[in-house]
């Protein structure tokens, strides 16, 4: 499992996952679920990946492979609803290509995404995109969403992330989320990655 948290405020975008995919008593397993998309002075994107690993790596991996020439490419999006779509499309590529074989052994297609950033001079956005490859967007009565497992680092969020709330104040609530989760259950784990926009 994982615990991925994502805020955007009035000062920016704070972006916040943990690392841990596996917790059994014999294999504990780390990889990274932030991936930042940049092309300085015309986008800056970060997505947080959480359920079935190699799903979600298979849709970085095709999202990272699309080129300025694919019409589908995060390169290509002009708004951040658009890049939004563009990582939809990419889970349902993903679940077209893979879901069959997984059904047949048994596993569900299981991954939630969360995209954010900025594009251009354009306000920034964060999006979260669910398996089948629908996404909803956050907003100034909901500006932070969560995946993974939330229900430990939900409560401090709550009570501290408004849009009004400094970058500083939304980074440092959502070590306190994290860090409640870790606690809490042994399945989200050291160590992190965090990116400010």
């Amino acid at each position: 499992m994982t615990y991925c948290i994502a805020a955007c405020l009035d000062a920016g975008m704070v972006f916040l996952a943990d690392s841990r995919t596996n917790a059994g008593v014999d294999q504990v397993s780390t990889f990274r679920k932030l991936r930042v998309f940049e092309r300085p002075g015309d986008r800056l994107l970060a997505l947080m990946t959480s359920g079935n690993l190699a799903i979600s790596q298979a849709i970085v991996a095709l999202l990272a492979q699309r080129g300025a020439d694919d019409p589908h490419s995060l390169w290509n999006a002009a708004t951040m609803q658009e890049a939004a779509q563009c990582v939809g499309d990419a889970v349902r590529a993903v679940h077209a290509r893979d879901g069959q074989a997984l059904k047949a052994q048994g596993i569900d297609f299981n991954v939630s995404l969360l995209l954010g950033g900025q594009i251009g001079a354009a306000p920034c956005q964060l999006f979260q995109v669910y398996a089948a490859g629908n996404f909803i967007a956050a907003s100034p009565e909901s500006p932070y969403l969560q995946i993974g497992e939330s229900k430990y680092g939900k409560p401090i969020l709550d009570r501290i992330i408004r849009p009004e709330t400094s970058l500083e104040d939304a980074a440092r609530c959502a070590l306190v989320s994290l860090d409640s989760t870790i606690r809490s259950n042994l399945s989200v784990g050291m160590p992190v990655d965090m990116a400010l926009l």
